[in-house]
């Protein structure tokens, strides 16, 4: 057992003031921790003398003392041969008083004798705690400590000793048996009721120290996973961003087919991959020549698979596109006449990046409804984020209308509808994640649990608010 704390020292003041008020022979008292076990630590914990022709107490430790702090261990104060025998020994191995009422004849104060010290006479009483309130259904698999010859002691006893209470007396006022040491005895037994208690009291605060612990690692580690989720929640905007990247492909490919003399960026850009085609021998001669000449087919090319809004595609370019070219038209002479062609081209790339939003074509496209013209561009050459939804539920709208030139609409719809959903409510789960974690943490739970966002989620989930299944979503993303 290892009990401490300010609340020990004082139920063993309170033990001490008791026995010297109600003793008036005794002199002086001392409580000695026993603990824990098998090592059974001896450690002083608190004495008390009686001020001479007093009733005062003054309270300390002796500044010399073996059972001072960490004190004497069990193997250091037990009884074995060729050694100077101790009272505490006797009081802790066999669980009986010892009471020296004539201290110069004291077997176990010949320590004291050998150095030429007087022995005060004095009572030690062990305090005994029943071991199945202290251990519980366990007490019988607590190891114990074990004597001389290697055999448990306590074996058969239904006590373990907590402490030992040493009362000091004035020469010649104490007798075995007498009446002064039945009320130490007495008392004692008061003394093990206190500690026991403190000793749950100390087991209780380690199990709720521990199971804090353990529930903050647990809302640690929720919360990391948790973030990670949230983060990955946020690839929903991305999703949001590619289908309507897919709506402008759609939406460039009729105006492609009711234009169909308009100069689109991958009709420049094949041009200019064709161009650097015809002058591979030559760009090959250098091999900083071939890598920029490769570099620019790669980025060409992936330009025009992608369904970038101008604005990126602008960057694209410019950083991209116009840097390499620049450096080959100044290293490279081998163009010749196409060089004149290189330059124009790319002067009227960033005017072919701009032409499904161009005002003046949109104008001319009177096979297209007014309406349609006019808001539907600014809708699908936006980008969304999660704080810019509400344009979103108008693209929603648009995809009813029956002119509006996408294929599979409803299918896109739904898929639009459904990440709004998600974005929507991943906020709001965030909030509610946050308050609960903040709650475990201070040990309670308060607000409305996670299921209840997550049934909202599902709710909104697919057209007119039925639930999207996500083989379903796979199929209508491809």
């Amino acid at each position: 057992m290892n009990v401490v704390g300010d609340l020990l020292e004082k139920t063993c003041k309170e033990m001490i003031r008791t026995i010297l008020c109600c003793i008036d022979s005794a002199t002086k008292g001392t409580i000695y921790r026993i603990g824990p076990m098998p090592q059974l630590q001896a450690i002083r914990i608190t004495s008390g003398v009686r001020e001479d022709g007093t009733d005062q107490i003054r309270w300390g430790l002796p500044s010399v003392s073996d059972y001072n702090y960490p004190g004497k261990s069990w193997e250091q104060y037990r009884d074995r041969p060729n050694h100077v025998l101790e009272a505490m020994g006797w009081c802790v191995e066999r669980q009986k008083s010892w009471t020296a009422d004539n201290p110069f004849e004291d077997v176990r104060s010949v320590g004291k004798q050998l150095r030429g010290e007087i022995e005060d006479f004095y009572h030690m009483e062990p305090v005994l705690v029943p071991k199945k309130d202290l251990y519980g259904a366990c007490h019988g698999r607590v190891e114990l400590p074990e004597d001389w010859q290697g055999n448990p002691i306590w074996h058969d006893s239904p006590y373990v000793v907590a402490a030992v209470v040493k009362i000091h007396f004035k020469p010649y006022t104490l007798k075995r048996n007498d009446r002064s040491t039945k009320i130490i005895k007495e008392l004692s037994r008061s003394l093990g009721t206190e500690i026991l208690s403190l000793s749950l009291r100390e087991t209780l605060f380690r199990a709720q120290k521990e199971f804090t612990r353990q529930r903050l690692h647990s809302c640690e580690s929720l919360a990391h996973e948790l973030r990670n989720a949230f983060i990955k929640f946020g690839f929903i905007v991305s999703a949001i961003n590619a289908e309507m990247g897919i709506l402008r492909g759609y939406w460039e490919d009729h105006l492609r087919r009711v234009f169909p003399d308009l100069e689109w960026k991958e009709k420049i850009l094949g041009r200019l991959n064709v161009l650097i085609s015809q002058h591979r021998s030559g760009l090959g001669e250098n091999p900083e020549w071939k890598k920029l000449a490769e570099a620019l087919v790669k980025e060409q090319t992936e330009l025009v698979a992608l369904q970038l809004l101008p604005a990126q595609a602008e960057q694209w370019v410019r950083h991209k596109i116009r840097p390499k070219w620049k450096r080959l038209l100044v290293e490279y002479k081998g163009l010749g006449k196409d060089e004149e062609e290189i330059v124009r081209l790319l002067g009227r790339l960033r005017d072919s990046l701009w032409l499904g939003m161009n005002p003046e074509i949109l104008r001319q496209a009177e096979q297209i409804p007014r309406d349609l013209r006019d808001r539907w561009p600014p809708l699908v050459y936006s980008y969304y984020t999660a704080e810019k939804l509400p344009p979103l539920r108008e693209v929603l709208q648009w995809l009813e209308h029956p002119d509006l030139p996408v294929p599979h609409k409803l299918q896109i719809r739904k898929v639009l509808n459904c990440l709004k959903a998600m974005v929507e409510v991943v906020p709001e789960m965030e909030e509610r994640t946050n308050r609960i974690l903040l709650s475990l943490k201070s040990g309670g739970l308060q607000g409305p649990p996670i299921p209840e966002a997550l049934d909202h989620y599902c709710g909104s989930m697919g057209a007119g608010g039925s639930y999207l299944d996500p083989d379903e979503l796979i199929s209508m993303s491809i």
